[in-house]
């Protein structure tokens, strides 16, 4: 059976394992240990994986800036596609953001990915027009 539970560090060599062999999925140098295990202690409780006897098959990172939920991460080991993991792990993640008072979660979608497109059409979220993204570094 597959549990649900919060992502500790712990989870990293294996999320980020998953996270390569996610097609779709830009990776950065904000993937590093360091910087996820900074991202999950500035919002404790809200990020999750899935395992099956142990081993990591789905993750979700999230957090919020006290105005706005972010959602990044969200992946399935192709192999338990299918099985409505990625919507359970969304789930928990907005159940969270709803306790906290956040009202809206965004996800950041690369244009072409086109399974994460799908999944996020099929979940039922409203794809954004009209809104550029611009970045810069520090």
């Amino acid at each position: 059976m597959y549990e649900i539970r919060e992502m500790t560090i712990n989870d990293y060599e294996m999320s980020i394992e998953l996270w390569q062999r996610t097609e779709g999925m830009a990776l950065s140098e904000a993937d590093s240990k360091e910087s996820i295990n900074y991202y999950l202690n500035r919002n404790t409780g809200m990020s999750f994986v899935c395992v099956d006897k142990e081993q990591v098959i789905g993750t979700i990172l999230c957090g919020h800036d006290g105005r706005r939920g972010y959602i990044y991460h969200v992946a399935v080991d192709p192999e338990y596609r299918g099985k409505s993991l990625g919507k359970k792990l969304v789930v928990s993640s907005l159940e969270k953001l709803r306790l906290e008072g956040i009202g809206k979660c965004h996800i950041m979608v690369i244009a072409d990915n086109e399974i994460g497109n799908e999944f996020w059409i099929r979940t039922e979220w409203t794809r954004r027009d009209g809104i550029l993204l611009y970045s810069s570094n520090t």
